[in-house]
């Protein structure tokens, strides 16, 4: 339930060397809330990605994430980090893995979609990508 427990991850993290860690997990009162916790404690900055996390309820869910934030974790959607990762739809070396990603897993991506059937190359998501 808490890989902060766990020396392997532990020892990983430290080589890894930054303070800034995203967290997500199956449930979020512990395999989220745990490891963040132990975590806040030793200096790191923690984001959840909130709707990537899942509980038993959307009560136990909630709870677990209000105790998170007021211990300091930073609440987050996934798109927010996404977008934060991309931050401009002109750095064309990820443009086309962040699209695929808002294509298939959003509601963003089944616009861009519709777009594209109804205005075919009129779309500005079609415009190909040496013009970005």
């Amino acid at each position: 339930m808490n890989a902060w427990l766990d020396a392997n991850f532990h020892k990983t993290v430290h080589a890894v060397g930054r303070k800034k860690i995203v967290m997500a997990g199956l449930w979020t009162e512990a395999c989220v809330m745990f490891p963040t916790l132990d975590m806040l404690n030793e200096g790191f900055e923690i984001y959840i990605l909130a709707d990537a996390c899942g509980d038993v309820s959307v009560e136990a869910h909630d709870r677990a994430m209000d105790r998170a934030v007021q211990a300091g974790a930073v609440p987050i959607t996934s798109l927010q980090y996404v977008f934060e990762l991309q931050q401009d739809w002109a750095r064309s070396e990820t443009y086309e893995g962040v699209m695929d990603i808002l294509r298939t897993h959003t509601p963003y991506g089944t616009q861009v979609r519709f777009s594209k059937w109804a205005l075919g190359e009129h779309a500005s998501e079609a415009v190909p990508a040496a013009h970005r």
